[in-house]
Order: C-alpha cells, then structure tokens, then sequence
C-alpha cells in the first residue's frame, strides 16, 4: 500500500482545479484481470508456475495472495516491479493444504472464486470476511456445487458467508446457476471446472448481469489453455485439464479506474489520455467511453492509449448493466449535464460494498441534484450543486466518483478516503496529477 493511504486521514476536501486538465494518467493494473490471473496461475502446470506482470496491489489482490498461501501455494510478490510468481508445487494435490480458514475482509471477487477453487481440494475450508461480505448473497454459488458434488453450505444456513466447503474434489457433470445477482458465480465455477474429474456443463438461468467479465474469464482461459464451448450467455461447457499451462502474463491497466479520469475530463471540459488501454482491451468497463461519447464528448484512441475530451454535456438514458461498475462515476457525470440522465438495468449492485443505488441518491441530493430513485436503477436530474461532506460506506468506488464532482464545485469533502485501498490506493495521488 502506499504511504498515503496507510496514512489517510478521516476526512479529505477536493480542491477545484483552476483550469481545465490537459493530462496523461497511468493508472494500475486492472483488479478483475489480476484476480483471475492469480486462480488461473494456481491452477497451472505444478513444476513451471506462472509470471504475472503488471499485477495490482490494492486490499482485495493482497487478500487473495494471502489466502492462496494459506492453501500453501508458492506465491513470491516482487511490488516494487509489481510482479507476481505463483506455483503449486506439488502434483497430488490441486489444493495442497487439506484445511484453511480464510477471511477475505469485503472482497466479493476473492469470496466468490476461493470458495470455487478449494471445492477442487480434499478437506474443510471455511471463508469469512467483513460484516458486510455477511450480507452478501452467495447462495446460487453454493448451490451449483452442491450439484457438482461437493459439500457447501452458508455456516447460518442462511445463505450469506461465512461458508463451509467440505470437499473432495469436484466431480463434475451439469449444474444450473442463476445469472442475476452476481457474474463472478458464474466466473469462478469456470475457472476451476477444467481440473474437475469430469466434464462440466454449466447452464444459466434467466438474464446474466456483468455479461463482458464472463466474457473476460472465458478469454483469459483460453490463454492459458482452455477452451470453453459457449454461446456467452446460457451455455458452458469446459473440457477437463490436469492443469493450465502456465505461463507469463501482461496485466492490463483497469478500465474502471480508467472511467474516473475520463470523467474527470468530461466533467471539467479538459482532456485526459490514459496510457496503456487498446480497444483490444479484454475489459467491458473500456465501453464507458461510449456513454461519454453519447453524452458529448469526444474520443481518440492510439498506440499510447485512450483520450477523452470533454465539451457540453446532454443527459441520456443507458442501460448500464453490462459495466455496472462504472455507474457511480457516470452519476457524477449526470449532475453536469443539460437535462435527465437515466441509468436502467443495474439492480444487482445493491449487493455490492453497500446498495449503491441507495447511497448514491442520499449523497447526490446532498449536492443538490435531483434523485428518482428506481427499483433497478436512478433518474438524475441536474440541479444548483453545492459542497456537502460526502459518506462513502466503506465503498471504493463512491469515494473516488464523488471525488470527481469536487473539481469542478468547492467544498466537496470525502469522508473515509482510504476506502480507495481496496483497489486503487494511489487514487488521490493519481488525481492531483490531473493539476499538472
């Protein structure tokens, strides 16, 4: 972590910036490739081991190493060139440590693809987090490996970590999960499916949500080995492997982190490239920049990366499910255009690090914005903004998008800014660049 958020105070005013940005921002690898990246490395050939490059190091990433070394994998992190080596190291065993208790703090992602992976193992394993990570629903993971075979159940038997996996390895066959609440369900079975005892199918009920990160573990799969037979949405079926092949792997800057620089841009009427992101990008989150576009501004894109450029801002209606972690930062952005801003389609984020729909209109009406609050979704209607001390909820995210809106309005104040620890610690610092 960085000095400044091992350091970060309660409170943290935004200064407006005194004119509009003209910058370059990097910003750190992308959490959803890196979380993927460390599964699919623990999972590859024991003796070779895999290399991660551009790994990023924020609470939910250094929770997931300690808990991959807890199940005694081989994990050496150089940081300083934000390098990742991983390696089983032993052949009889996919998971060689036969029990674990595991706490992964609020990290959704780690809960969710550890439970899948030690259903690979020969023990008991218990996963506990956060009071919030107990609010969080896990249910339809657990049920589908209960049909695969393995003993999983909520330990309150409600649902909701913590979790107990009593396992014997996976056994494979055919499972139904349900699409709705959360992706990474979906995700984790995917990634430990391969080294099951035999074939998985896997076939999804009803609409899934976040569709581009099922798309992104099925690519990054491929990669190091396996391919999935797919129709990205109801159908998956995953041949068997000892393991992946292991390999060296280039993380690529994270495409939500990106959103709030771009944003930035929008909002403020300035210009802002962020280095490193391709329209190859196995990111959905890189589609932020549509909106935007829809909105008024205007984008380049070259070998050096993403450029936004801000101008007047119109208010639209977007279904947002497909990158629902950017629907914080594109609130922000609704409050400075002309007219309503409407974000459909996103009801599965009230089971994030809070209900974000809730949180979001109690803290832009604050503001000053007009709020219609929707089952699945918000109508943000732009109004006199004003300063007002913002609460985060222990959210990252909110943190850093209503940090956005204090460019431009004075007095804007961010309660608890370290919660940007969870995966962008150096948010702050990055921001003042943005002054240069």
């Amino acid at each position: 972590m960085t000095d400044w958020t091992r350091q970060a105070p309660e409170t943290l005013a935004i200064e407006p910036l005194s004119r509009p940005p003209l910058a370059t921002v990097r910003v750190p690898g992308s959490k959803s490739i890196t979380t993927r990246a460390l599964i699919l490395a623990a999972l590859s050939h024991p003796a070779k081991g895999s290399e991660l490059r551009g790994v990023l190091r924020s609470e939910d990433t250094e929770v997931m190493i300690d808990a991959l070394r807890m199940l005694d994998m081989r994990v050496r992190t150089a940081w300083p060139e934000d390098v990742v080596h991983v390696r089983r190291g032993i052949f009889r065993r996919i998971i060689p440590a036969a029990a674990a208790d595991l706490f992964v703090a609020n990290s959704g992602t780690s809960m969710r693809f550890l439970t899948a992976l030690v259903s690979l193992g020969q023990g008991r394993y218990r996963i506990d987090g956060v009071s919030r990570m107990r609010e969080r629903p896990i249910e339809d993971l657990l049920s589908a490996l209960r049909q695969l075979g393995v003993r999983a159940a909520s330990e309150q038997q409600n649902g909701y970590p913590p979790v107990v996996i009593e396992a014997d390895g996976l056994r494979g066959g055919r499972a139904r999960i349900h699409g709705d609440v959360s992706s990474q369900f979906l995700s984790g079975l995917l990634l430990v499916a391969p080294l099951a005892e035999s074939e998985i199918t896997i076939e999804v009920d009803g609409p899934l949500v976040s569709a581009p990160y099922v798309a992104m573990t099925v690519a990054m799969m491929h990669e190091f080995g396996v391919d999935v037979d797919t129709d990205g949405a109801s159908y998956f079926r995953v041949p068997i492997r000892p393991w992946y092949e292991a390999r060296s792997w280039e993380i690529e800057p994270d495409a939500s982190a990106a959103s709030y620089f771009f944003a930035a841009a929008a909002i403020t009427r300035g210009q802002v490239t962020v280095a490193g992101l391709s329209s190859s990008s196995l990111q959905g989150d890189v589609r932020f920049m549509d909106v935007l576009k829809d909105m008024g501004c205007r984008l380049a894109g070259g070998p050096e990366g993403y450029t936004v450029a801000g101008g007047p801002l119109h208010g639209i209606d977007v279904d947002m499910n497909a990158i629902s972690d950017c629907v914080m930062t594109l609130a922000a952005v609704a409050c400075f255009a002309k007219g309503p801003t409407t974000i459909r389609n996103v009801a599965h984020i009230r089971h994030k690090e809070t209900d974000r729909l809730q949180a979001l209109t109690a803290e832009l009406r604050k503001i000053g914005a007009l709020v219609e609050e929707a089952a699945d979704g918000l109508t943000i209607i732009p109004g006199a903004l004003h300063g007002a001390a913002i609460d985060t909820y222990n959210d990252h995210r909110m943190a850093m998008s209503m940090a956005l809106v204090g460019l431009t309005i004075p007095g804007i104040v961010i309660r608890n800014p370290g919660c940007v620890a969870k995966t962008y610690p150096r948010f702050f610092e990055d921001l003042q660049r943005l002054r240069c």
